[in-house]
C-alpha cells in the first residue's frame, strides 16, 4: 500500500499552558506559568518564530497535576486578540457545550480574528468532569456518536440555511445563522480507538495522534487516511511530541531523565488508572494510552515517545522523518514553555525548512494546490 506525502510546509503548534503545573507531572523546575499575561507573551513569541497554531487545553476540574485551569474557549479568544497570524485551537467537549451556541460563537470569532479560530472536539475520557458537574456520562461508543453529531451540527449551521437536524443527541429546526463564516473553522479530533479513527475518516479536518514511533504513526496515518479516501476526502495528521532541544544530545537526555526521576508518582499513577480504564472501555481495547508505560504518562499524551530529544539538527531530522510518513503538523510540549518555544522556533524550524527543501518536500509553485508523492511502507518507516 502507498500513501500520499504532503509537499506543503510542515506546520507547528504548541500546547498552551492555560492550566497550572506545567506540561509534565514532575517536581522538576518548570519555568512556565498559566496566567494570561505569560500566555500572551508566549503566543506573540510563537508566531514571531514560526509557529502556526496554539492548542488551548480543556479542563474544568483539578487533574493530572493541575489545580487551576482557565477555560479554553475564552482563553483562546484572548490569545487571538493578542496576536496577528497565529491560529488558536480551542479544545471543547460535546456534552459541555451546545453545538448551536458554539457554532454561533465560532462564526463570530472567525470574523473578529481573520479566520484564525479552530476547534479540537474532545470526546472525553475523564468521567468526573461530567458527573461532578451534573452532566450525563456516556460509554465510549456513545461519546463518539455524540461527537460526530456535534460536528455535523456545527458544520450544518456554518453552511446551510433553514438547517434542520434530527439526531439522537442534538436537534435543530429551520435554523439560519447570519453571518455564516466565510471560512469554516478547522475541526481537529483525537483518539486512538477504532471508533475515533472511523470518525476522523468521515468528518474531521485534522486527526491528532498521541506521541508515537515512526512505525506507529505510519500505521495510524495509513489506516485513517484510507478511511478518509473511501469517503472521498482527505484528513490531515497532527502528532504530539515533547521537545527537549539542548546544545548536546547528552544534555537533552539528562533533562528527560530528570523529569521522569522527579515524577509525581501518585498523580501519574492516578492519571494512568483513569485513562487506562477509558481505553479498556473500548470494544477492541485500542483506546488512547492503552499501552502507555509510567514514563510515557509523565508527559501529556505520550510526548516522550516521539523522540524529539537532542540537538537542533537531531530534532529537525527526526521531525522530517515524521513528515515523510505523512505527519502534517507537530503539536509540541516544552519544559520551560516561553524560552523553549523561542529556541525551537529560532534554531529548529529553520533547519526543518532546509531539510524539507533538500528532500523535495517544500511547497510547489502552484499556490493553493496540494501536490503529493507516494512512498512505499518500507520507505516510510526507514
Amino acid at each position: 500500500m502507498t500513501h500520499a506525502i504532503s509537499t506543503e510546509d510542515l506546520s507547528f503548534a504548541y500546547w498552551v499552558p492555560n492550566v497550572s503545573g506545567g506540561l509534565v507531572v514532575s517536581t522538576i523546575d518548570q519555568r512556565t506559568d498559566h496566567t494570561p499575561a505569560y500566555n500572551r507573551e508566549v503566543a506573540r513569541t510563537a508566531e514571531r518564530v514560526g509557529f502556526d497554531y496554539a492548542l488551548t487545553q480543556v479542563r474544568y476540574l483539578a487533574s493530572y497535576g493541575a489545580d487551576a485551569q482557565h477555560e479554553s474557549v475564552s482563553f483562546s479568544l484572548g490569545l487571538l486578540a493578542a496576536t496577528e497570524r497565529l491560529k488558536v485551537i480551542a479544545a471543547v467537549h460535546p456534552g459541555q457545550w451546545p453545538p448551536t451556541i458554539l457554532a454561533k460563537l465560532a462564526a463570530t470569532a472567525q470574523e473578529l480574528y481573520d479566520n484564525r479560530f479552530a476547534l479540537n472536539v474532545v470526546s472525553g475520557w475523564f468521567k468526573r468532569e461530567y458527573t461532578d458537574l451534573g452532566l450525563a456520562w456516556l460509554d465510549h461508543e456513545e461519546r463518539y456518536r455524540r461527537a460526530e453529531e456535534f460536528i455535523e451540527v456545527l458544520r450544518g449551521l456554518w453552511t446551510e440555511d433553514d438547517f434542520t437536524y434530527r439526531g439522537d443527541f442534538y436537534r435543530t429546526r429551520d435554523v439560519t445563522f447570519r453571518p455564516q463564516p466565510r471560512l469554516q473553522p478547522e475541526v481537529f479530533q483525537g483518539g486512538n480507538s477504532t471508533s475515533a479513527r472511523a470518525m476522523a475518516g468521515r468528518l474531521s479536518d485534522w486527526y491528532f495522534m498521541n506521541g508515537n514511533s515512526l512505525e506507529g504513526a505510519a500505521e495510524q496515518i495509513q489506516d485513517v487516511g484510507a478511511q478518509a479516501a473511501a469517503h472521498g476526502r482527505r484528513v490531515r495528521f497532527g502528532l504530539n511530541g515533547f521537545a527537549v532541544v539542548r546544545d548536546t544530545e547528552a544534555e537533552a537526555r539528562e533533562v528527560v531523565e530528570e523529569i521522569i526521576a522527579k515524577a509525581d508518582v501518585d498523580k501519574v499513577n492516578d492519571f494512568g488508572t483513569a485513562v487506562k480504564q477509558a481505553g479498556a472501555a473500548t470494544a477492541d481495547k485500542k483506546g488512547m494510552w492503552a499501552d502507555s508505560e509510567f514514563k510515557d504518562l509523565v508527559q501529556y499524551n505520550d510526548g516522550f515517545r516521539t523522540g524529539l530529544i537532542g540537538t537542533p539538527e537531531q530534532v529537525a531530522r527526526r521531525i522530517v522523518d515524521y513528515k515523510k510518513v505523512g505527519v502534517d503538523l507537530l503539536l509540541l510540549g516544552f519544559l520551560h514553555v516561553h524560552e523553549d518555544v523561542e529556541r525551537f522556533g529560532t534554531e529548529v524550524i529553520p533547519l526543518v525548512r532546509e531539510l524539507e527543501r533538500e528532500a523535495g518536500l517544500e511547497p510547489t509553485q502552484y499556490a493553493g494546490a496540494r501536490h503529493s508523492e507516494s512512498v512505499t511502507d518500507e520507505e516510510a518507516v526507514a
